[in-house]
């Protein structure tokens, strides 16, 4: 059957992604988080090229190139990433059921004092926040966060008074130093963050498939002060290597992952960058995006990318809320279903939708006579809806 195949498809995957740490580790110098000092490298014939940024207000001064956390298994990845001189790493309390942060702070506890380490929690109420924290804390072997994140605030609704002041607590407790919220809807979230005032930080989906309006509210976020922090700026991830690569043959191409780094890169105002890491390879690659400017090769080469993924890629624009005459969180599946393709991460993306309420994870897009969403940019919204569905439900 069908969904049988390609749900065995996705395990079998997941099982071949490399798990075992690498032997080799190399030694270097200590580099001082926020100090015009520069990392010592490791000693090698070609060391990479590290640049800096600061983080807004906060005033730390971080690798233009950080590391998220999220789908690494391997410590000895994030190890070396800290070794040869990355200073900002990224994860949740939630990624990997709470086993990431065990294994990051495992991995950085000797060089924990010259990075920013930053954490999230999906807490609703103050309580529920601070109880995440004390554990995240916990698990890391850490007496403090650099940022801590309301995580995946994608409406106002996701945000309140009470959760700002969770974030202040912590703050005079000396548990963290700088407040964030992390969001997929920075152009919702962003000018209701600047209004209230209330954080430091912020962390966006942004990447070479958005419209230029973008731009606007990252201006607007820095203008005000706030850290700038990219995630999901590789635009899915599709590469070669990827487990679904014999589904979708013509994504991958050759250094297009690095020029949608370089892309966000070229934008000042944009601080970091959390790229997915899981292995050295991997990690090698995205070192290169320090290197050198964007280029116009390289802007061909996304222009390309960009529609070879069109059809399956769905930018977060937010157009397509409410049109779904089932009700469907349409954005949300989608960016579950590029879990498992584009990062190769199934069960990652199994577990969000499983999370969604049972009268959405129900709903069979093919019962539908018509579909009533129409993406402006071209994504296959019915085939790509029902596929998720049959993968993950």
């Amino acid at each position: 059957m069908k969904l049988s195949t390609s749900r065995r498809d996705f395990l079998q995957a997941g099982l071949a992604l490399p798990v075992a740490g690498l032997a080799a580790r190399a030694s270097v110098g200590k580099a001082t988080i926020g100090s015009a000092s520069t990392a010592a490298l490791p000693s090698q014939d070609s060391s990479p090229q590290l640049s800096y940024r600061i983080l807004g207000k906060t005033g730390l001064k971080i690798t233009s190139v950080g590391f998220g956390c999220m789908i690494t298994s391997d410590a000895s990845v994030i190890e070396r990433a800290a070794d040869i001189g990355i200073t900002y790493f990224d994860t949740a309390r939630s990624y990997q059921h709470g086993n990431n942060e065990r294994m990051v702070g495992a991995a950085l506890k000797r060089k924990r004092k010259n990075l920013a380490l930053s954490s999230k929690s999906d807490g609703h109420d103050k309580n529920s926040l601070l109880s995440d924290l004390d554990t995240s804390l916990r698990e890391l072997g850490t007496d403090y966060l650099d940022i801590w994140y309301l995580h995946g605030r994608d409406q106002a609704s996701g945000v309140s008074d009470e959760m700002f002041e969770a974030q202040q607590v912590a703050k005079q407790q000396g548990k963290i130093r700088f407040t964030g919220v992390s969001t997929h809807k920075p152009k919702d979230m962003i000018p209701l963050l600047v209004k209230k005032n209330a954080v430091d930080v912020v962390l966006i989906t942004y990447n070479f498939t958005m419209d230029s309006g973008m731009g606007e509210v990252i201006e607007q976020a820095s203008d005000a002060g706030m850290g700038v922090v990219a995630m999901k700026v590789m635009a899915g991830g599709y590469r070669a290597g990827n487990p679904r690569r014999a589904f979708y043959p013509q994504l991958a191409k050759e250094g297009a992952l690095l020029a949608a780094l370089k892309w966000v890169l070229k934008n000042p105002k944009v601080n970091t960058t959390i790229p997915s890491m899981t292995d050295m390879d991997q990690l090698e690659v995205n070192l290169k995006a320090m290197a050198g400017p964007f280029t116009e090769v390289e802007e061909k080469l996304l222009a390309q990318q960009l529609e070879r993924i069109a059809p399956v890629y769905c930018r977060m624009c937010g157009k397509c809320d409410g049109t779904c005459v089932q009700g469907l969180p349409v954005a949300d599946m989608l960016r579950y279903l590029t879990y498992a393709e584009g990062y190769g991460q199934f069960s990652l993306g199994r577990e969000h939708f499983l999370a969604l309420p049972s009268h959405v994870t129900s709903v069979r897009c093919r019962d539908c006579a018509e579909c009533t969403v129409n993406c402006p940019y071209g994504v296959q919204v019915e085939s790509r809806m029902a596929h998720a569905q049959e993968l993950f439900a």
